[in-house]
């Protein structure tokens, strides 16, 4: 696992926003996996700003959405789908047909869920897949519990998860759905290259935690420790409980020019 220790969000989208434009350039088919919440929102606006200035194309890249609320239809300003929408896909090149999320008004949620697996393996698997952290520790909307092996599934939210949601919901926890259906961990970590986000003091106890804790399911993040191409990209003050940070600083700052996230 790498650790990026930034002196800002911004410096962090720009980073990130660097790997997704090599990811797009470099593939045929190039597939992104797709986070939503506060975390990824500076790379999508620096995706953006790229594709308005025409120096990044995204027209052939096929999308996959983390997780999707359960009893949301699709065109509701919260649901997920909404969410890239209005945050990132429709202001660049990306058709709105190459994103995909789970089909979460299904009668059928559990064949819902296998056809989002089999979605993902036709589309020859998730190059880069975005991830933001819960003061938890969950990732997705597996919640900590979750099977390390996990795969798509309906999962019920905590309390903690609904509160955090509740600014989405004009502050009322209480609207926040209380099921989702959601990759799995084990599906999560099959993406070719995992990029984790987080800023701010409050997801300092759960980033230190999954990176220099122990590997549990009581921790989701903490699976990462488990994937060859894993990177997190935190500010200094998610950072502040790492044991560790000089020498992540220092791996860093003397990586050579080739050799990027």
């Amino acid at each position: 696992m790498e650790i990026v220790i930034v002196d800002s969000s911004e410096d962090g989208a720009v980073i990130v926003a660097d790997a997704i434009g090599r990811v797009v350039s470099s593939g045929v088919s190039p597939t992104l996996g797709l986070a939503t919440g506060g975390s990824p929102l500076g790379v999508y606006r620096e995706l953006i700003a790229r594709s308005r200035a025409g120096t990044l194309r995204l027209a052939d890249t096929t999308c996959f959405l983390l997780d999707e609320y359960v009893g949301l239809a699709q065109d509701h300003p919260e649901s997920y789908r909404s969410f890239i929408r209005r945050e990132f896909t429709d202001h660049t090149d990306i058709a709105d047909e190459a994103v995909h999320g789970p089909d979460a008004t299904a009668a059928d949620l559990s064949g819902a869920a296998e056809r989002y697996e089999a979605a993902i393996r036709g589309a020859g698997g998730i190059d880069l897949q975005l991830l933001g952290i819960g003061s938890d520790g969950h990732i997705g909307f597996n919640e900590p519990s979750s099977s390390l092996g996990s795969r798509t599934r309906l999962k019920t939210l905590t309390e903690e998860t609904r509160r955090a949601n509740a600014r989405f919901f004009d502050g009322d926890a209480d609207a926040v759905p209380r099921y989702a259906l959601t990759q799995g961990i084990g599906t999560i970590l099959e993406a070719r290259h995992l990029v984790l986000l987080a800023s701010g003091p409050a997801k300092a106890e759960a980033v230190a935690a999954a990176i220099e804790g122990p590997l549990t399911a009581s921790l989701p993040a903490s699976a990462l420790q488990l994937h060859p191409h894993a990177t997190v990209v935190i500010d200094g003050t998610a950072a502040s409980l790492l044991e560790r940070t000089d020498y992540y600083r220092a791996t860093y700052d003397a990586k050579p020019e080739w050799q990027e996230i």
